[in-house]
């Protein structure tokens, strides 16, 4: 898959839940589609150990909504691969 470019998914800046499944210690980082319309497959190549793998879902995450990652809040999931997050004002 190409390097996601920044802001490809600002569409789902809106403030709604962005549900996320996590792939830690991936090959390579991506963000895809997922199975629904606000669902997102991110993988990283970190380790999910001492919330490596959430700063690196949040850093490639906001890349993709083309937001500060400072904006984008972790709602549910912090221990598991299903979160949920949402973009702030």
């Amino acid at each position: 898959m190409p390097r996601i470019e920044k802001g490809a998914l600002s569409e789902l800046a809106d403030g709604g839940p962005i549900h996320v499944r996590v792939t830690p210690r991936a090959g390579r980082e991506a963000v895809e589609p997922g199975a629904g319309p606000r669902q997102l497959k991110v993988r990283v190549t970190v380790a999910a150990e001492g919330g490596k793998a959430n700063k690196a879902v949040t850093a490639l995450l906001a890349r993709a909504l083309g937001v500060p990652p400072s904006r984008l809040r972790l709602v549910s999931g912090a221990r598991a691969r299903d979160k949920v997050f949402r973009v702030e004002d």
